[in-house]
């Protein structure tokens, strides 16, 4: 059985910065920061800046390494139980603006879900793009509902992403056999934890599988 801060350990050795950062074009770290690119936006993550100095100027020149870059948007991650003090007054006062806060639900592969489909409902996975494979929730070739799973290479983890189900089918079971599938999916690969920064919405279907709440995350964004 994992405690609580089992599970935040885990979260932090295993899925802050070289995980995060996976998919990235290009990736730069400078003294506690790894600045990413993915595409034409960029990303910011670290672990604690306590002890830092000059929070301030670090982030003025992260913005005028991206700029110089030609990114004209980048997303700062920050997470609660962090020990960065000063870090969000200096994201604000340069322009960096939050967006919904998110939280990260950390759990064992074997999730307690009651699965059962709805009549007329088949889940199947649609693709796989290496690591991650798409999975999708059809009635009668319709698509009523998604969800992406991504195994994180070196790790025991995989992350749940990307679930999303038609408001028509909302409260049917729809998310919450797209999560099972994952899961089982997950599992014959190996993965013993699963994780995932989810909304309000999905929190509770989660917390009841197993997964418990570690920390809350909140992108702060700068627009050029």
């Amino acid at each position: 059985m994992f405690s609580d801060a089992d599970l935040l350990r885990a979260y932090d050795r295993h899925l802050r910065f070289d995980a995060e950062v996976l998919g990235a074009t290009r990736v730069s770290v400078e003294g506690p920061l790894v600045r990413a690119f993915f595409g034409e936006t960029g990303f910011v993550t670290h672990r604690s800046l306590e002890g830092v100095d000059g929070l301030g100027d670090l982030v003025a020149e992260t913005i005028a390494f991206f700029a110089s870059h030609g990114v004209a948007e980048f997303e700062w991650k920050t997470r609660s139980h962090d020990r960065s003090p000063g870090l969000i007054g200096a994201l604000l006062a340069h322009g960096l603006l939050p967006e919904e806060q998110e939280t990260v639900m950390v759990g064992p592969v074997t999730l307690e879900l009651d699965a059962e489909l709805p009549p007329g409902v088949s889940i199947r996975l649609d693709r796989q793009d290496g690591r991650v494979t798409h999975w999708i929730a059809e009635v009668d070739d319709e698509v009523v509902g998604v969800g992406r799973l991504e195994l994180v290479p070196g790790t025991p983890f995989a992350g749940l992403w990307g679930g999303a189900t038609d408001p028509e089918w909302r409260r049917r079971g729809v998310y919450r056999a797209l999560t099972a599938a994952r899961a089982a999916h997950a599992a014959a690969h190996g993965v013993r934890l699963l994780h995932s920064d989810c909304l309000p919405t999905s929190r509770p279907i989660l917390e009841r599988a197993g997964l418990r709440p570690v920390t809350t995350t909140t992108p702060y964004v700068w627009r050029g």
